[in-house]
């Protein structure tokens, strides 16, 4: 029975990396035949992908209802164009100083407030949003442009090839997509993520259990912010400009919506639920008259067909058989041993 369990378990693997493989392979020969609006939209599913996946940590993984992950979105965005166009520093070298900064604000927000649970911390986090577009709009320090944003920003240069068609972009963030696939994929099954889907789980038992989980809660918080921070910057870089108008709650909303109809918590869902969600708004784009009334009722049909998601994370399995031999034989058996406490020997 074990052999057969194994065998089937290595042919399902198998499926799957041939899968994988075969998307990767379509992905990778898309720009041969698509032109640049659809190359334009697979590009915009990307980035989504991207923040999505990060959101993922804090929403989907931990269970901590945040709608303000824009913000961190805009704090990397804006630190790309603010240093690119004073200081003449290339784009993609600032992805990890993009990031910084975004964790430092998280870390500074959400110190004060995450000990907060359920709506309480998501009316905190919609409120960030609004605070930082009205701050951005009202040009602070005279960095930020006011309502005009900031324009100029060059376009980035990677193994001095300079980065400015469509097709160029879409390796440039499906390659950087993939690299976030394969790190939260480790991330997931590392101690941190199983820490974290505990306190998602029952907070209070697993603080019990010895988990400190505001520590885990910060850490999440920052972390997502420092992705959605990078993938600011590689939106500011192919955009060539930014502005509040792209940070806005609406965007934090789709944000949310993705995670939770994608299965939050699963990585598969939400990739999946990117390309639903995005695909649709690209799908409606010369009916914007009727693109939201689709979208509201592509959402209540999942909420009522699947409220768990398209593709719910897979419960965690853990294989004890080869721990069962090191355990010591019974001294009798369960009935011999039931029969033994009736007569109270």
């Amino acid at each position: 029975m074990i052999a057969l369990d194994q065998l089937k378990s290595t042919r399902n693997r198998k499926a799957y990396f041939a899968l994988i493989g075969g998307i990767i392979a379509l992905l990778a020969v898309c720009p041969l035949f698509l032109n640049n609006y659809w190359l334009l939209a697979l590009n915009n599913i990307g980035l989504y992908s991207i923040l999505a996946l990060s959101l993922n940590i804090v929403l989907g993984q931990t269970g901590l209802f945040n709608m303000g992950h824009t913000a961190f979105y805009a704090v990397g965005a804006y630190t790309a164009a603010i240093l690119n166009t004073n200081l003449d520093i290339p784009v993609l070298w600032l992805l990890p100083v993009s990031g910084l900064l975004a964790a430092v604000a998280a870390l500074l927000v959400a110190w004060p407030v995450i000990r907060l649970r359920g709506d309480y911390l998501l009316i905190v986090t919609i409120a960030l949003v609004e605070i930082l577009c009205i701050t951005l709009d009202n040009d602070i320090f005279g960095l930020t442009g006011g309502t005009n944003g900031i324009y100029g920003i060059d376009r980035p240069i990677l193994f001095g090839i300079k980065i400015y068609k469509e097709w160029q972009f879409f390796y440039l963030i499906w390659g950087f997509l993939g690299i976030t696939v394969i790190l939260f994929s480790l991330l997931e099954k590392s101690r941190f993520g199983r820490a974290l889907n505990y306190i998602k789980q029952d907070e209070t038992a697993a603080e019990g259990s010895g988990i400190s989980t505001a520590s885990y809660k910060m850490m999440a918080f920052t972390f997502a912010a420092f992705w959605a921070g990078m993938a600011g910057t590689l939106f500011a870089a192919k955009m060539t400009t930014v502005s509040t108008g792209s940070f806005t709650f609406a965007e934090s909303a789709m944000l949310f919506a993705i995670v939770i109809l994608g299965g939050a918590g699963s990585i598969r869902g939400v990739l999946l639920a990117t390309f639903v969600l995005i695909g649709l708004q690209t799908a409606f784009s010369d009916l914007k008259s009727f693109r939201l009334l689709v979208f509201g009722a592509a959402m209540v049909m999942m909420m009522l067909l699947r409220p768990q998601g398209i593709l719910p994370p897979k419960p965690h399995r853990y294989k004890v058989d080869r721990y069962m031999s090191d355990l010591p034989e019974p001294a009798f058996s369960p009935k011999e041993q039931t029969t033994r406490e009736v007569k109270g020997i």
